[in-house]
Order: structure tokens, then sequence, then C-alpha cells
């Protein structure tokens, strides 16, 4: 997940975040290199990639990566791509993971020259690692995620971090994994040893715990 990085707050380098709202284009260049950040109507965002935050991350593409080559899609995961919406202004999001058709990339018009997507029907899949500034995973990009089409999309929440009105009371290691029916997600939530349900991989026989562990 993401935490906002005030205005005026310095980067690891020391360098002054700009205070005014980046466009896409000011945002590419301050950070575009840096897979560490993302944009958010205009609004900077850290990512946070702590250790079990990216152990979390790569667990779910090794697994996802297997499934795709036992189907013979075609279809690969890209970790830390941008995706800029079109319809959504001053935003680039960088999903933990994402599942891209590449039958779909003839139509990007920026994929030949940079690892960015602009539509959503070249997403199959995301997931998004919450952090300490969860409101983003399980508001803002459940709304836009569906908006863009994305058939499945998985908030691994692997500290129990999300406010309880998502996650329940008392809070726990919670995955919630959307999937997109008639434009909006129906969420079931998998805790635990029960088994998790994926209508993209249904596969996989793995656990909310093994996963939300990163298989430890």
């Amino acid at each position: 997940m993401t935490i906002a990085i005030p205005s005026g707050t310095a980067k690891p380098n020391d360098q002054p975040i700009q205070h005014k709202p980046l466009s896409f284009d000011e945002f590419l260049a301050r950070y575009g290199d840096d897979n560490r950040y993302e944009l958010i109507d205009g609004e900077v965002f850290d990512l946070e990639p702590t250790g079990l935050h990216e152990e979390v991350s790569a667990f779910i593409t090794t697994k996802i990566c297997v499934q795709i080559d036992a189907t013979g899609l075609p279809w690969f995961v890209l970790q830390r791509g941008l995706l800029r919406p079109s319809s959504i202004g001053m935003t680039a999001f960088r999903p933990d993971v994402a599942v891209v058709d590449r039958d779909e990339l003839i139509k990007e018009p920026l994929w030949s020259e940079q690892s960015i997507l602009t539509l959503g029907s070249s997403i199959k899949f995301v997931a998004e690692v919450v952090s300490s500034n969860w409101q983003n995973d399980y508001a803002r990009k459940v709304e836009d995620y569906s908006v863009l089409g994305i058939s499945e999309y998985w908030i691994a929440d692997f500290a129990g971090l999300g406010g309880t009105r998502h996650i329940g009371k008392p809070k726990q290691p919670t995955l919630s994994i959307g999937t997109l029916v008639d434009g909006e997600y129906e969420i079931q939530q998998f805790r635990g040893n029960q088994i998790i349900v994926s209508a993209s991989f249904p596969d996989l026989k793995l656990t909310a715990e093994q996963v939300l562990r990163a298989g430890r």
C-alpha cells in the first residue's frame, strides 16, 4: 500500500518534494526510474516496500507465474510498472503485482518506449500488498480498478492494518479477493487455513495464510 509524502518532506536523498500537485510528466521526470512511488491526483505516495511487503509480493508473483505457464495463456507478470489511466487525470498507479495480456499491448501507446500501461483491457489481474496507509487499497483502487475493467483484484493485508469496516473486528491478517461482476467487485475474504478462490487462476491451491505469510 502507500503512504503520502507531505509537502516539504525530504526524499531519501534529501531533495525537497515539490509543494504543488505534480502532473504525470513531472512525476515521470522525477520518479519514473524509482519504483518506490506512485501518483494519485497529483500527490506522490511512498509504496513503503518493507521486507515482508516484498516477500508477499514475490510469493504471489511466483505462484501466479506457475499458473500462467501451465495454462499457456499469453500473459505475464509485470511488477512495478506504471498504470496511467487516461480518464483519471494526474494519476499513475504502480500495482505491486499486475498480470498483463501480451496480445493487448499493441493498443498501448506508451508501452514500446516505457513500461507504462493506459488501458484496463491490458491488465487481467492486480494485487496490492497493504502497508500503513491502507485507504487507497481498500477504497480508491477498488473503485478505479473496477472502472478500468480489471477482472480480479487482490488486497493482501498481511498485518491486518485495514479499517474494521473492511476486515472486521478484531482486525486480523486478511486476503480480500475482488471479482468483477457487472462493473463492481464482489469481494470475498480469506483468513488462516481457508483455501482461496481465484476466478483468474482456479487451479491455485493456496491458503490465505500461505499468501499472507509468504509461504513461511
